[in-house]
C-alpha cells in the first residue's frame, strides 16, 4: 500500500465520497454524448446513487486510484510471475481502492475481444484462479479485515465499473459519429455501450 501523504500525493485528486462523485460525473458525460435510449443505462443512472454501500463511502479507504487498472495496461516480466510496470496513468486521481481492483475484475465477465476479457475460458487449464478466490485472495494481501462485506458488496462494485466503462464507450461511440474517432477499433468499442450496460444493470439487479 501507499501512504499518500507520505508520499507527497495528498493534493493528488479530492478525497472522500469517490464512488458518488464518479456516478454523477460518468452519467453527465453519458448523457452528453447520449445518441440512443439504453434502459439499462437509464436504470443505472437512477439505481447506483442510492445503493453505494457504506463500506465504499469509508472517508479513510484513500489510495492512488489508476482508473484503467486492466490486464492490457500492465506489463509483465517475461519470466516470473510478477509486474514490471503500470500504463496509462491519465485518469489517475486519489479514491477508493476498490475502484480499481473491481474494474481489474470486470475480465471474469467479459469474453475475449475488444477488452480482453477472460469469460468462458478454461481458467483452470490456463491456472487463472476463479473470480471468488482472487478477490479473497486480494483481501488477504492487502490485510482487509472486511473481506466478507467486500464480497457481500461486490455486485455493486461489479454494476459500478461495467456503468462506468458503458459510459466511456458511449463517448468514443459518439465521436465515431462525429467523425471524429473514425477507426473499426473505435466502432467496435462504441458498440459495446448496450452489452455492458445490461450486464451492468443484471448485477446491480442481483446486488443485495
Amino acid at each position: 500500500r501507499v501512504d499518500v501523504a507520505a508520499a507527497g500525493l495528498a493534493d493528488y485528486g479530492r478525497p472522500g465520497n469517490y464512488f458518488d462523485r464518479q456516478i454523477g460525473r460518468w452519467s453527465k458525460q453519458y448523457r452528453a454524448s447520449e445518441n440512443e435510449g439504453i434502459e439499462a443505462m437509464d436504470a443505472l443512472i437512477a439505481w447506483l446513487p442510492a445503493n453505494v454501500p457504506a463500506g465504499a463511502r469509508d472517508e479513510r479507504e484513500v489510495a492512488v486510484v489508476h482508473g484503467d487498472f486492466r490486464l492490457d495496461n500492465l506489463i509483465f516480466h517475461p519470466s516470473q510471475p510478477r509486474v514490471l510496470a503500470v500504463l496509462d496513468w491519465e485518469l489517475s486521481t486519489l479514491g477508493h481502492p476498490l475502484a480499481d481492483f473491481s474494474y481489474h475484475c470486470m475480465a471474469w465477465h467479459i469474453p475475449p475481444g475488444v477488452f480482453r476479457g477472460i469469460a468462458g475460458l478454461d481458467l483452470a487449464a490456463l491456472g487463472i484462479p476463479s473470480e471468488a478466490a482472487y478477490v479473497r485472495r486480494y483481501c488477504e494481501r492487502t490485510g482487509r479485515a472486511d473481506a466478507d462485506a467486500v464480497v457481500a458488496d461486490w455486485n455493486f462494485y461489479l454494476a459500478y465499473n461495467l456503468f462506468r466503462l458503458a459510459s466511456i464507450c458511449q463517448g468514443i461511440a459518439r465521436r465515431a459519429l462525429d467523425g471524429i474517432a473514425a477507426s473499426a477499433q473505435a466502432r467496435a468499442t462504441g458498440e459495446a455501450t448496450r452489452s455492458l450496460a445490461e450486464m451492468g444493470w443484471r448485477f446491480a439487479q442481483a446486488a443485495r
